[in-house]
């Protein structure tokens, strides 16, 4: 009897499957301003899993 896998679950449309994004960093008390450089973040579509919910 051959046994059947469960379908691997589809990648997070958004961090494609990573579970992090990039975010840009702000700095300034009052105007936060943008910066050229990037920090990495959880990805909140997905909680940092890399699966799609839907």
């Amino acid at each position: 009897m051959a046994t059947r896998r469960k379908p691997a679950p589809k990648k997070c449309p958004d961090c494609k499957g990573t579970g992090e994004t990039a975010e840009t960093v702000q700095v300034g008390t009052r105007k936060r301003r943008d910066t050229d450089h990037r920090q990495a973040a959880l990805c909140l579509s997905c909680f940092g899993t890399g699966d799609a919910t839907t």
